[in-house]
C-alpha cells in the first residue's frame, strides 16, 4: 500500500482532509516496557525513531528484543540490518537472551541497495506490517563517495531516504544513532527534526540509589506522550525496568 504524499493540495481546507485508517493503528513490540514508554500502544505506521545510546549500554540487547517481539506476530514482517556487528555476532547475542522471534537479518551499508532488498520482502507479503531496524545509521552510505566515505552530511541523507520511504509506505524504521564522548547524540539539527521519535539509553551516573542501572528515555515523541524515564536491570534475558518517572 503506498501513500501519494502529494495529494493534499496547498490551501486544502484542513476539515476536508480525512487520516488514513493505516495511519490510526498501532502495533505492539512484545516488549512491555518499551511499549509503555511509548505511551502504552507501541508503534504508529511511518513512525521514524531514533535509538541512541552510550557504548555497552545495552541498544542491541534492547533491539533484538524488540525485532524479536515484533516477529513473533505473523502479521509483521521485521528485518535487523546490523552494518557493525556479524551476523553470527548477532546470533550469539539471540542464543544468549533466548529470543525466539524468527526475525530476518541483514547486513548492507548502502542505503539504497538496503531499501531494494526490503522492497523485495515486502512484495512477497504484501498484507504485511514491515520494520526495519538498522544499526547503525552512522555506518550506511548513500553512494555520494567512491570510497564509501561517510559524513555527518551523509547521516542526514540516508535518514531523509528512508524517511520518505517509511511515509509512502507505512513502514516503520529504529535506527541506531552513534553518540559523542559526552554521551549526546552525535547527528546533526536536521536529523533530529526528521525523526518523530528520540529515544536514548545510557548509564545512571547522578541518581545514587540508582547509580549503574541503565537509563531509558524518551525525550521526543510525535504519536505519543515524551518525558518518560526508566531504569533498567540488565539481565541474562535482557533488560528488566526497576524504576519509573514521568517528567
Amino acid at each position: 500500500m503506498k501513500l501519494n504524499l502529494d495529494t493534499i493540495a496547498f490551501g486544502t481546507d484542513v476539515q476536508t482532509i480525512e487520516v488514513p485508517a493505516k495511519l490510526l493503528e498501532r502495533y505492539s513490540t512484545g516488549v512491555e516496557w518499551f511499549d509503555n514508554a511509548l505511551g502504552g500502544e507501541g508503534l504508529t505506521p511511518s513512525q521514524v525513531m531514533m535509538f541512541t545510546g552510550e557504548a555497552g549500554a545495552g541498544k542491541t540487547t534492547a533491539l533484538l528484543s524488540v525485532a524479536s517481539g515484533l516477529a513473533t506476530n505473523e502479521n509483521n514482517i521485521v528485518v535487523y540490518n546490523s552494518a557493525e556487528e556479524s551476523k553470527y555476532q548477532i546470533k550469539r547475542t539471540v542464543n544468549r537472551l533466548g529470543l525466539r522471534g524468527r526475525f530476518l537479518l541483514g547486513g548492507e551499508t548502502n542505503v539504497d541497495d538496503l531499501i531494494e532488498k526490503c522492497d523485495r520482502l515486502r512484495a512477497k507479503h504484501p498484507d504485511r506490517q514491515f520494520f526495519l531496524i538498522l544499526d547503525s545509521l552512522q555506518c550506511i552510505e548513500d553512494g555520494k563517495f567512491s570510497t564509501g566515505r561517510i559524513t555527518s552530511a551523509t547521516a542526514d541523507r540516508v535518514m531523509e531516504r528512508l524517511t520518505t520511504w517509511c511515509k509512502e509506505y507505512f513502514i516503520n524504521v529504529i535506527a541506531v544513532g552513534q553518540v559523542t564522548k559526552g554521551g549526546t547524540f552525535a547527528g546533526s539539527n536536521k536529523l533530529r527534526h526528521m525523526i518523530d521519535t528520540m529515544v536514548h539509553l545510557s548509564w545512571e551516573k547522578r541518581d545514587k540509589e540508582m547509580m549503574g542501572f541503565r537509563r531509558f528515555e524518551i525525550s521526543k515523541n510525535r504519536f505519543g506522550g515524551a518525558g518518560c524515564l526508566q531504569w533498567m536491570d540488565m539481565q541474562d534475558d535482557g533488560l528488566m525496568v526497576v524504576g519509573e518517572t514521568n517528567t
